[in-house]
């Protein structure tokens, strides 16, 4: 059966890294970067402070505490315990594998940590937001999805990788909502 998610996995991860444009390449490094986001960070910055005031504080210790877990997590307990080369690192797919700017990573790559931090802060921004802002929801999961995608269009992830660490990145950004919750709930006893 592991055999044959695997083969599966491949398969999909050929499919997929096998669509590729030279215009496109330069998006989806973009895409993958980590301060690319930046505008939307400060978007996201400038409506929490807007929302919560001196609470804002809390929320984004919550959110530093969420991401960090998130991107231990995806090394910690999947990256060294399952030891799953990344599809760069297989010799025999190397020759099929778009690599844009010959950047592999890592020896391991379930689960993408990339997958697991963009879907928990999206999850959690849309827990937040899902009764005051609704656009905030589509626009969070284009940015975990686009985030995801481009890890797998680069060459340095199987799609396993990263619906995993989607999955993952879910589970912490709901843990993480909860515990605001909870610190909110106390926060109003005091303060409220």
């Amino acid at each position: 059966m592991l055999e044959f998610l695997n083969q599966l996995d491949t398969q999909a991860f050929l499919l997929v890294n096998g669509w590729n444009h030279p215009l496109i390449d330069p998006f989806m490094v973009f895409v993958s970067g980590k301060i690319s986001w930046l505008p939307l960070y400060l978007v996201l910055l400038y409506f929490i402070i807007r929302q919560y005031r001196w609470q804002s504080v809390m929320v984004l210790l919550i959110i530093g505490l969420m991401i960090t877990a998130s991107d231990q997590l995806s090394v910690r307990a999947f990256k060294y315990v399952f030891e799953r080369p990344r599809p760069c690192h297989e010799n025999d797919l190397l020759p099929l594998i778009h690599l844009v700017n010959g950047k592999c990573g890592g020896a391991y790559g379930f689960v993408s940590s990339h997958a697991a931090n963009a879907f928990a802060l999206a999850g959690f921004i849309i827990l937040m937001f899902r009764n005051r802002h609704r656009f905030i929801g589509p626009i969070m999961f284009a940015y975990a999805f686009l985030v995801a995608y481009s890890r797998v269009y680069l060459g340095v992830h199987y799609p396993g990788d990263v619906i995993v660490g989607g999955m993952l990145g879910i589970v912490v950004a709901i843990t993480a909502f909860r515990v605001f919750r909870l610190a909110e709930e106390k926060w109003c006893k005091k303060s409220c």
